[in-house]
């Protein structure tokens, strides 16, 4: 019978580890998403960059940050991932206050690409840690507390990057929120461990409990992975990673253009910053209530794809009502948003719930890879139709038609292993015997 690790103070695990985790992908978030802030604000005119190049600068952010999710993934598991990410902090935190002091087009370029370099190892690493902490029955809501830090960032940031850009210009606000990450780097290689068995702040019998689940959890799951060329093959693996990639060219064609998207209607910088706060309110709200529902009735699948389904009708509303009423339109991108963060949670929680530990990490560096080409898809696509149209609505469209397809995707999905590999039942973060619904 598993451990209840509700006699154990479970709740002094969320307390430690989950704020330091939240406040880490925050400010990497933070120094990923204000460059759309400093876009509208005129870094293009200032560098003189064209649309076209404007679009391609956008998403070589994520052409770095596709490039090493996979070893980054590896070098987790076999190594520190609590090190591995305080070099990252520090890099990405100098990276980007050196954003608002670059002259030149290339050296933007570079600087972007190495950005996306540092940043990519982020996820991987933390999704991997996170594994070492909750066991199935919490690891929907720890990864959503860990991926609130995106749209809890963005609320925040919208709402005062438009004001400090208004005060200090945009240069100034790059260095500026840079800082907090280079100082943020020192806080979390203090207070962070690899393994509870570290954690000198742990009881013992909770360090016992909690090792004994997760040790009963992985006996539940087939041993069907010897190498990472089976992970990359595995058609499972190979579904999620299609599914994230095109969720992300709506998620990161979305974010990294919003501002631009609402300026472009004629609202203030700091109106801007303050309307694009709306869509990520909403988030954080069905962000947490999903979460709850998918550990609670242990669902992961059959609570993805319909809520993609949702917003994928809404892009496609905010793209017909965008001529007739930008309130209506509006309501739709905070309503398609918000269904397209939620169920992020539930989504990272797939793949360990039904792969083997060693193979789990290795698949969410595979994921998340397809994911940062998504972002890097998305940015581009949504600046060229832009550049090419003048048309704020039509990118909505193109948004709904991505989204749509990542829940198609979903909705066939099947967690278990081929028939000729199956050793158990379809596993979908619940015991054996239950099904990934």
């Amino acid at each position: 019978m598993p451990i209840d690790l509700s006699r154990t103070r479970p709740s002094g695990r969320w307390l430690r580890i989950m704020p330091i985790v939240f406040v880490t992908y925050s400010l990497a978030y933070l120094d990923r998403t204000n460059y759309g802030f400093g876009a509208a604000a005129g870094l293009n005119e200032a560098l003189q960059i064209s649309p076209n190049r404007a679009a391609w600068l956008a998403s070589l952010f994520f052409l770095g940050y596709f490039s090493f999710q996979v070893p980054a993934a590896a070098y987790a598991r076999r190594h520190s991932p609590t090190r591995m990410i305080f070099f990252c902090i520090l890099g990405w935190g100098i990276l980007a206050s050196l954003t608002g002091l670059i002259n030149n087009f290339w050296l933007l370029a570079l600087d972007r690409f190495l950005l996306g370099s540092m940043e990519s190892l982020i996820i991987p690493a933390m999704l991997i840690l996170l594994t070492e902490w909750f066991t199935r029955s919490e690891r929907s809501r720890a990864n959503t507390y860990l991926i609130l830090g995106n749209p809890v960032t963005v609320l925040w940031m919208s709402a005062i990057t438009g004001y400090l850009i208004s005060q200090y210009g945009w240069r100034n606000v790059f260095i500026i929120e840079g800082i907090p990450s280079v100082l943020w780097a020192f806080v979390w290689i203090l207070t962070m461990s690899d393994h509870p068995a570290q954690a000198k702040w742990l009881t013992v019998e909770e360090r016992e409990a909690l090792a004994q689940q997760l040790a009963i959890e992985q006996r539940e799951i087939p041993e069907r992975h010897a190498s990472i060329w089976s992970v990359l093959t595995d058609g499972r693996v190979l579904n999620l990673s299609a599914q994230l990639l095109l969720w992300s060219v709506t998620a990161y064609g979305f974010i990294m253009w919003l501002p631009d998207i609402i300026h472009s209607g004629g609202s203030s910088m700091g109106n801007t910053g303050l309307l694009a706060a709306g869509p990520y309110a909403a988030s954080v709200v069905l962000m947490i209530v999903v979460s709850y529902i998918s550990d609670h009735y242990q669902i992961r699948k059959n609570i993805v794809w319909p809520l993609l389904v949702v917003s994928a009708l809404c892009f496609f509303g905010s793209y017909w009502l965008a001529e007739y009423s930008f309130t209506l339109a509006y309501l739709c991108m905070v309503l398609g948003c918000a269904t397209m963060q939620a169920p992020l949670g539930p989504f990272f929680a797939i793949a360990p719930d039904i792969l083997p530990r060693e193979a789990a990490g290795i698949a969410m560096g595979v994921i998340n890879s397809a994911g940062a080409l998504g972002g890097f898809l998305g940015s581009w696509i949504i600046g060229y139709i832009q550049a090419r149209t003048h048309s704020v609505s039509l990118s909505f469209a193109f948004m709904s038609a991505f989204i749509l397809a990542a829940a198609i995707l979903m909705a066939f999905f099947k967690s278990h292993p081929t028939q000729k590999n199956q050793r158990s039942p379809e596993l979908s973060g619940a015991h054996p015997g239950v099904s990934a619904t």
